[in-house]
């Protein structure tokens, strides 16, 4: 039960700190990608703010033996880029560019109950279920441990 409070109690603080900063507003989001037009910088002073506070979690996480809600850190399983990893992060900054949501964002934004915040969750909910389809006919190793020798 502490786990899924301290789960509920993140994704709150999340959200939250999404609707304050205006991620929520595909408008604004689109705004501050637009650096060749009417830039709106103000969401450059939420990234700023951002990384003190991520730098500091992760110096305090580095010093514990295990999270505060599990047996052990589950560090990621693959660690070099590759091409998988960069068309994938440029599939979702082409997605963000050209709606302005990215998956946190629309589901907060589900709560206010526009019709592109769910037409996006939508269209994200069959790409990811594509995904795992395509994922099923071919081997890309992602989810079957490396075999070891012996």
């Amino acid at each position: 039960m502490p786990r899924i409070m301290a789960a509920l109690a993140a994704g709150l603080l999340f959200g939250l700190g999404l609707v304050v900063s205006g991620m929520v507003n595909p408008a604004k989001v689109l705004g501050f990608l637009d650096v060749a037009g009417d830039w709106d910088p103000s969401l450059a002073f939420v990234m700023a703010a951002a990384i003190p506070v991520a730098t500091l979690g992760f110096r305090l996480g580095g010093r514990m033996q295990a999270p505060l809600c599990a047996t052990a850190f589950a560090p990621p399983a693959r660690r070099r880029i590759d091409a998988r990893l960069l068309g994938g992060a440029a599939l979702f900054g082409v997605g963000w560019g050209l709606a302005g949501f990215c998956p946190g964002p629309a589901l907060a934004s589900l709560s206010f109950g526009g019709w592109r915040a769910l037409a996006f969750v939508a269209a994200m909910l069959v790409g990811m279920g594509l995904f795992r389809l395509a994922e099923r006919g071919g081997t890309t190793g992602a989810e079957q441990p490396a075999a070891r020798p012996g």
